[in-house]
């Protein structure tokens, strides 16, 4: 079911993204800065590790993972995070959990778009992503 999230993915919308942000923690300049790029993801996998890469101007993040085992992230806002990443009824489920907090990243494959929803709290975020050609 991975399957059907690899691919090239440009981000053609997003909303709310700078008050999810300002939830978990990113400062004010960063934010501006984050606020300004347009986001490329990648999505492969090999054998049963996924590896989900971010390419932007602004900066570039990779995490390869097992679904269902727990590992040590550093995000791109630089938080050192637990993350666990599982496949839930066709969605791909990312928690990030420190210093006593949580936040979800879900993607999910809708019309053919990528979504990605961002909830920290009572926040929530959404972009969507379409497939390059």
């Amino acid at each position: 079911m991975v399957d059907a999230f690899v691919g090239t993915w440009n981000i053609v919308d997003t909303k709310n993204f700078d008050e999810y942000m300002k939830a978990i923690g990113v400062s004010f300049a960063t934010r501006q800065v984050a606020n300004m790029t347009k986001p490329t993801t990648i999505i492969s996998v090999a054998g049963d590790t996924v590896t989900l890469r971010t390419e932007s101007t602004f900066k570039n993040t990779e995490i390869s993972f097992v679904l269902g085992q727990e590992f040590d992230e550093t995000t791109a806002d630089d938080r050192k995070v637990k993350s666990l990443v599982t496949l839930d009824g066709g969605q791909l489920v990312h928690k990030q959990t420190w210093d006593g907090k949580e936040t979800t990243l879900v993607r999910e494959i809708k019309d053919g778009k990528l979504t990605l929803t961002l909830t920290m709290g009572t926040v929530v975020s959404t972009r969507i992503y379409e497939k390059a050609a």
